[in-house]
């Protein structure tokens, strides 16, 4: 799929992810912005837009310093221009 596909997916509660990434068990997800007064979250720590973030938690590699990951994430031109976006289950 393309990235418009892919961004639809995410906007649908998908986690994706390009089949030529390097490494396998690396996806993108969409955190969804919380309500102001959503109970145990204080104010200022709430985050009152969505987001992509990339997850490399479960990332499979033979590097033992591979960061291993929650973080913001922001499309590269390739990434824009690619259609091996899949959807991970």
């Amino acid at each position: 799929m393309d990235f418009g596909e892919a961004l639809e997916a995410l906007k649908n509660d998908n986690c994706i992810a390009r089949k030529g990434w390097n490494g396998k068990g690396i996806f993108i997800a969409l955190k969804k912005v919380e309500r102001l007064d959503t109970p145990n979250n204080r104010f200022d720590k709430v985050m009152t837009h969505d987001f992509i973030y990339i997850d490399t938690t479960g990332l499979k590699t033979d590097n033992p310093d591979a960061p291993k990951d929650r973080v913001p994430w922001l499309a590269s031109q390739t990434d824009m221009l690619a259609n091996d976006w899949e959807i991970i289950k």
